[in-house]
């Protein structure tokens, strides 16, 4: 039996924001509006889910579907469904500093 066609699990989409820190293992967040029951205004709530990932396909900022399962461990119960959308998680690299001297750093004459 193929792992998308079993269960018949609660299903929800979320987006990857941690990935590569433990192995088979990502961290999906999940965002909706509530409205406030006195002042009507629309409050966003998140919740954070561990997901098991077999094949580790998942990467930060994907859109996954995830579906609940059996616990994997403590805190995970639910598992990859399918990446719905790949992120675009772009990482710039840190512009280095120019040489300063420790003297002129400190406030005192160069």
């Amino acid at each position: 039996m193929d792992a998308e066609k079993r269960g018949k699990g609660k299903t929800a989409t979320g987006i990857v924001v941690a990935a590569g820190k433990m192995r088979k293992t990502i961290t999906v967040e999940r965002e909706r509006l509530v409205k406030h029951p006195r002042y009507y205004k629309y409050l966003k709530r998140r919740k954070r889910f561990l997901v098991h990932d077999e094949h580790e396909k998942a990467g930060l900022g994907d859109l996954v579907r995830i579906i609940e399962s059996r616990p994997f461990s403590k805190r995970k119960h639910w598992r990859l469904l399918e990446v719905v959308e790949r992120g675009k998680v772009d990482f710039e690299p840190v512009p280095e500093a120019p040489d300063a001297d420790v003297a002129t750093l400190k406030g005192g004459k160069a």
